[in-house]
């Protein structure tokens, strides 16, 4: 299936259905001699598991990664391909027969037919969110990469619930941690603001409706110079990643598109002198410059739209064109920000590394 490869010198493939026997990810191109963290690799997959909370779906996955290749015995990449599989062991295909003639609304069901004649009739295949297993273990290697060879930290948290926003300033971002995102449940680290998420997202779910919101990221410790001319610019990456998440509709970096409200005057970023080289006094850049990095802070927000699978009935139409309504069933996510936090990490540690090699290539 086209489209499942991601990366150019750090390339990463994901395979597996929602409701198949596994999912997971072929890593081409770690670098050999990295001793590979296999909890962190884990914790990782248990931020984003279904049923860590009763804000998120019930799905009871353990998400146990296996790596099957790319590994030496004392636990050290070999420079080959990386091999990681995770058992589904609690799909229930049998949930979606109901639904084998109808097409949910805003789901992938009718496009998915219209391109290839036939569908995934369980959780939606290939666009079920719980392809991002795969995503998720392969940044979880990126972001050791980063971290070790390169000193660059991802950090994401939510920034949006429904109307429910954090305040601006309220986060610091130079010190924020995973541990002050996971605090909550919500995984806002302004708790203020993470009760009345709850309260937002706890109100659709009783409802049978749903909500979306913003998750908002920073990379730290950057240096100037990742990113490539023209096409392959630092942030077209980076939104090629983001709206290839499912759910995703909106992505922006640093001024976004509150930054069209100002003059150039306000929102040029002014160089001032660094202990590191130049730097600029504020960042409405977002860190990225020609599509090059500027050594600031790289910071980035998407937009992630309501859950489509909503318990209430809808209007749709069946596989023969005629009218008809549709109610479903099963388990799923009030709002997918709280697990998508780890997705968005990761998919940004996957654009930064792979843009790191590139430019370690293109220096020597």
């Amino acid at each position: 299936m086209a489209g499942s490869s991601f990366g150019a010198l750090f390339a990463v493939h994901t395979w597996g259905e929602s409701h198949g026997g596994a999912v997971g990810c072929v890593v081409d191109g770690c670098p050999a001699g990295l001793t590979l963290d296999l909890d962190a690799v884990q914790h990782e997959l248990d931020r984003r598991r279904p049923g860590q909370s009763k804000l998120v779906s019930q799905r009871k996955e353990t998400d146990e990664v296996q790596v099957l290749s790319g590994l030496s015995r004392e636990g050290v990449t070999l420079g080959t391909p990386l091999l990681m599989l995770v058992p589904n062991k609690d799909a229930r295909p049998g949930a979606y027969a109901d639904l084998a003639d109808l097409y949910r609304p805003s789901h992938a069901d009718f496009t998915y037919e219209a391109k290839y004649g036939l569908r995934a009739l369980s959780g939606g295949g290939r666009a079920s969110a719980r392809e991002t297993v795969g995503r998720v273990a392969a940044g979880a290697v990126a972001r050791q990469v980063l971290r070790e060879v390169f000193a660059v930290e991802v950090v994401a948290w939510v920034d949006r619930v429904e109307a429910v926003a954090v305040p601006e300033g309220a986060v610091d971002e130079a010190q924020l941690s995973a541990t002050d995102v996971d605090a909550h449940p919500t995984r806002c680290p302004h708790p203020p603001t993470a009760s009345a998420m709850e309260e937002a997202i706890v109100a659709a779910r009783s409802d049978g409706d749903s909500v979306g919101g913003v998750v908002r990221c920073v990379a730290r410790g950057v240096p100037a110079g990742w990113g490539e001319p023209v096409f392959d610019k630092l942030e077209a990456d980076l939104g090629r990643a983001m709206l290839s998440l499912p759910a995703v509709k909106a992505f922006e970096v640093g001024s976004g598109f509150p930054g069209t409200r100002l003059r150039g005057s306000t929102h040029n970023d002014a160089f001032v002198p660094g202990p590191a080289g130049p730097r600029t006094r504020t960042n409405h850049s977002g860190g990225i410059q020609g599509g090059i990095s500027n050594g600031m802070p790289i910071r980035l927000r998407v937009g992630f739209k309501p859950t489509a699978t909503i318990f209430m009935a809808q209007d749709t139409v069946n596989r023969a064109g005629e009218a008809s309504t549709i109610s479903p069933k099963g388990r799923h996510d009030p709002c997918v920000v709280p697990r998508a936090v780890p997705i968005v990490e990761a998919m940004a540690a996957l654009v930064l590394l792979d843009h790191a090699l590139r430019h370690r290539a293109a220096t020597l």
